[in-house]
């Protein structure tokens, strides 16, 4: 990525939703037995393929020990890339949920897209078409909401971050309308990334999962 774009990005990223499941080991109605344990894919850029952290120490993987401390039958794939963008996450998608089959799926992307300048009707349509291919495999989706700094023109930042409440609109997905708040826009956010002043510090990780897990426990807990 230009050197000159990566100095913007911890302004940029923030992003939406991802929480936990609720009565998971609770018996299935009439059944006796208990209900199906969720599968969890998140696709998602470097924020959540724990860029320059200690294997781990990311969301995704905090994210897993909450379901497990709370006794949550469900089970985390990440699938993020550093440096992906909506299209690659696109041409992804298909083969992933072939294989893995989630129940539910976390789409963290667009970021990269911001970065190179490309086209935010292409974002939302990339964003649009792996919300409807998730649900439509039958799963449901949270989208994680990104905002562009001030310096990209206001128009530009509203535009920007309205997009992802735009695809959840139209594909009733679950937002986060702010993946990174208490992040970026907080009075210490220098202190919150790391030393490229890009990707969130280890010590950002824990926020960040407590910015999805409300709507994702409550995507969990609906079955």
């Amino acid at each position: 990525m230009v050197p000159v774009f990566q100095q913007r990005r911890h302004f940029i990223f923030s992003a939406l939703a991802c929480a936990g499941l609720g009565s998971r080991d609770v018996l299935a109605a009439g059944k006796g037995k208990p209900a199906p344990a969720a599968k969890i894919l998140v696709l998602g850029d470097s924020l959540s393929a724990e860029y320059g952290l200690k294997r781990g120490s990311g969301w995704v993987a905090l994210l897993e020990q909450r379901l497990a401390a709370q006794k949550l039958r469900a089970t985390v794939v990440n699938a993020s890339i550093s440096g992906d963008t909506s299209s690659g996450g696109r041409s992804r998608l298909p083969a992933l949920l072939k294989q893995h089959r989630p129940t539910h799926v976390v789409i963290e992307l667009g970021g990269n897209d911001a970065l190179r300048g490309l086209p935010m009707s292409m974002t939302q349509s990339n964003l649009d078409e792996m919300t409807r291919a998730a649900q439509q495999a039958g799963a449901k989706v949270l989208l994680l909401g990104l905002q562009m700094p001030p310096n990209y023109g206001r128009a530009y930042a509203e535009s920007f971050a309205a997009l992802y409440g735009k695809v959840a609109e139209a594909r009733k997905a679950a937002l986060v309308p702010f993946f990174l708040k208490g992040v970026a826009d907080a009075p210490n956010a220098l202190q919150l990334f790391q030393a490229d002043r890009i990707h969130p510090s280890e010590t950002a990780q824990a926020t960040m999962l407590d910015n999805v897990w409300p709507a994702l426990k409550d995507l969990l807990a609906a079955g």
